[in-house]
């Protein structure tokens, strides 16, 4: 664990006044803060040191008066180490899709962090810091996450494959790790749906089904459609498309992934099919 602060010793750890952990739809940011939460206190005082608020509580102004408030404004011990975890002297406030607080909210949580700084840290998670007041944004280290690599996500999911019995060739490893997005948890609930219809033996066309993706032929067709020039091929199988009833936002997705992979159009092209991709 790295721990940023001026001059933090391995007795005494030392993190930011705030941590933000953002990313939109990247995976671990619960899990990140919950980690280091854990790695810092330990099971005995996790539960009096560490208070976790997720997007199904009441995260109103009036929990942001009371709860969080009356958790901050306790102070704890002097930070001796117990179990051989190093116990600082303050408490952590992990506030899970803090995004969704009100503004309202967000100006009373600022004055709580001001007030209390010398014994709480707090732990905003969100994915759109757009809708973070500028007053919070600016008093947190900001930690942003990437999706998962796709070896990384490979290796994972063939464990899991492994554990479970299940049989994945190379194609529909790639195609889970394609339609997923970097996203593991995303990437399991697909592979335990196909497994659920599909048995033990799973193909890429069944991972393609129960994602609900756009097989790649169908998008592949409609480009091939548009660079001919020929209007009524390109009707045709823009007409395929709305007949199957696939959604528009996921076409317009694949289709942007496709546009920009091509070579043999240049950027400035490229720039034009997705300005008109954005009037669609």
């Amino acid at each position: 664990m790295r721990w940023f602060a001026s001059s933090p010793t391995p007795s005494r750890p030392q993190i930011a006044h705030t941590c933000f952990f953002m990313a939109h739809l990247a995976p671990a940011k619960t899990t990140t803060a919950l980690a280091i939460a854990h790695q810092l206190y330990g099971p005995e005082l996790y539960k009096s040191r560490v208070l976790e608020l997720n997007a199904s509580d009441d995260r109103g102004i009036n929990v942001v008066r009371t709860k969080i408030k009356d958790f901050a404004a306790v102070a704890v011990g002097s930070g001796q180490r117990q179990g051989g975890y190093p116990c600082p002297p303050y408490k952590i406030i992990i506030l899970d899709e803090a995004d969704s607080m009100t503004e309202d909210a967000q100006n009373a949580l600022r004055r709580t962090m001001e007030t209390y700084s010398k014994v709480t840290r707090f732990f905003f998670i969100c994915n759109y810091i757009s809708r973070i007041i500028e007053p919070l944004a600016s008093r947190c280290a900001k930690f942003r996450f990437k999706p998962l690599p796709e070896e990384i996500m490979s290796n994972r999911i063939l464990h899991i494959c492994n554990e479970e019995g299940l049989t994945l060739d190379t194609e529909s490893l790639s195609t889970l790790s394609s339609i997923s997005q970097g996203d593991l948890r995303r990437a399991i609930t697909y592979l335990q749906g196909a497994a659920r219809l599909f048995g033990s033996s799973i193909s890429s066309k069944d991972l393609i089904s129960v994602s609900g993706a756009i097989p790649v032929e169908v998008t592949e067709a409609i480009i091939s459609a548009c660079k001919s020039g020929d209007f009524d091929l390109a009707n045709k199988e823009v007409n395929n498309v709305i007949a199957e009833g696939y959604p528009v936002s996921q076409m317009l997705a694949q289709l942007f992934e496709k546009v920009v992979a091509v070579d043999d159009i240049s950027d400035e092209q490229k720039g034009s099919h997705m300005q008109e991709f954005v009037y669609c």
